[in-house]
């Protein structure tokens, strides 16, 4: 085979395998990509304990997003966040109990229904993770990094 066909063709599988061609792809350089954040989610009554999540569609470079915990009538925990574009990637920005400076996650890796935010110099959690599951509901997660235990938040669209 000549030399250029043989490159042609190294390139043409390089690119058919990539990640982007098995439902992976390099982290994001836009919010837009994130719009199935966006929306107002709840989890289910347990324990006389429920969460719910709003989030903004992204505009201008950002999303913005608040969350509320209830616990039997009262509110026990809220927390404002915003996924913003950056120079140097998009970030997860958590401002629990509305506590300043908030705190900054990169989005370090994502596929079609998946992102992951990460950082690895924070107490906990190291990671968030946000999952479209194929029956239209969120599940967010936090832990304390990969092959750790964490938290997961099972949301459903938020019924009005």
């Amino acid at each position: 085979m000549a030399p250029i066909r043989t490159a042609a063709l190294l390139f043409g599988l390089f690119f058919a395998l990539s990640p982007g061609s098995l439902g992976q792809r390099a982290a994001s350089d836009t919010a837009k990509d994130l719009a199935w954040i966006a929306g107002d989610w709840q989890t289910p009554l347990s324990n006389g304990r429920q969460v719910d999540e709003h989030w903004t569609e992204p505009l201008g470079g950002t999303m913005l997003g608040n969350s509320r915990t209830v616990a039997n009538g009262r509110t026990v925990e809220f927390e404002y966040l915003r996924i913003e574009e950056r120079a140097n990637g998009i970030f997860y920005v958590a401002h629990p109990n509305a506590r300043t400076p908030g705190t900054d996650f990169k989005l370090t890796k994502q596929t079609v229904d998946q992102v992951i935010f990460e950082n690895p110099q924070h107490d906990f959690p190291k990671r968030i993770i946000y999952k479209k599951n194929a029956d239209g509901s969120l599940t967010a997660s936090v832990d304390g990094g990969e092959g750790t235990r964490g938290q997961s938040f099972p949301y459903q669209v938020m019924k009005k």
